[in-house]
């Protein structure tokens, strides 16, 4: 796997790059960098080049001090300049968790730009907002939000070396290792990373209704249509604590082409829990083959 950077839409990216082929694009979420991605890089290296970048905020990339550097439309187009810049007129996206929110905005944006999609354990801006509104269990689900728009949220997740951002993964099972530990703690213990990517969370308002009357709101994605066009793979952990499986239903009505795999016993973390499964639907998806 090589490290390598590119100055793009005003912020250097890095990212690390394997293989030879097709571009497929491995976008992470919160709190996680280009290492979430270490199993399907090696697996997509095969035959393809797969590339993971640090998003913006995170890691070894650029961290913006403006809050508004943060908004979904900067993100989407930190995507198309970094696929510019490694040469693919069009590619493979797949996003977990905020990379998935990435993702389904790309998608809505530059639909032309991609060959496939594949979205695990990240709604749909539609969905999300009416889950929102309307499913007490969700809104419920997603109080965290509130907390990581908050001025207390950095003090709150970095004391005890981190304690509660290893808890985000180690509360469903035994995959975090403690390799996996030292290598978290190194990311996050970057200058800026975590106030980085907590402001994708202040950027986008993003939560349920909060207490003081403010409103449910989604991923602040903007689309100026809500249809996706693109051949769609979700891939969702229906064990997830924080992104209930309600975030399907009524899917297919925004996605012409879906495939939807439910992994029953996997978590919001499927990826790391399952990666042998995660690959066999993505290969087999890119593939135009029966996901089962």
């Amino acid at each position: 796997m090589d490290h390598a950077y590119a100055d793009v839409n005003g912020v250097r990216l890095h990212y690390v790059t394997t293989g030879r082929g097709p571009l497929v694009l491995f976008l992470h979420g919160f709190p996680e960098f280009w290492y979430a991605w270490t199993a399907q890089l090696a697996e997509f290296g095969r035959d393809h080049r797969a590339v993971a970048p640090d998003m913006r905020g995170y890691n070894l990339s650029s961290k913006p001090t403006d809050l508004a550097a943060y908004r979904v439309k900067h993100l989407v187009t930190d995507v198309r300049a970094l696929a510019d810049h490694l040469g693919a007129t069009t590619f493979a996206l797949v996003g977990h968790d905020w990379g998935g929110v990435v993702a389904w905005a790309f998608a809505l944006a530059h639909p032309d730009r991609l060959e496939q999609l594949v979205v695990v354990n990240a709604p749909h801006p539609a969905i999300f907002e009416r889950e929102l509104v309307e499913n007490p269990a969700q809104q419920k689900a997603s109080r965290y939000m509130l907390t990581f728009r908050s001025a207390e949220a950095e003090s709150l997740l970095a004391a005890n070396d981190y304690a509660r951002m290893v808890a985000m993964f180690t509360q469903d099972g035994a995959w975090f290792t403690d390799a996996d530990r030292a290598e978290y703690l190194v990311a996050w213990s970057q200058p800026g990373a975590l106030t980085g990517g907590l402001n994708y969370y202040r950027a986008a308002g993003v939560g349920p209704p909060a207490a003081d009357g403010g409103p449910a709101r989604s991923f602040g994605a903007e689309p100026s249509r809500l249809a996706v066009t693109v051949p769609t793979l979700v891939i969702w952990g229906e064990r997830d604590r924080a992104l209930l499986p309600g975030n399907l239903d009524g899917l297919e009505r925004f996605v012409d082409d879906l495939t939807i795999e439910r992994v029953p016993d996997g978590s919001h973390w499927v990826i790391h829990e399952q990666p042998a499964l995660v690959n066999r639907l993505i290969r087999q998806f890119l593939a135009g083959q029966p996901a089962r």
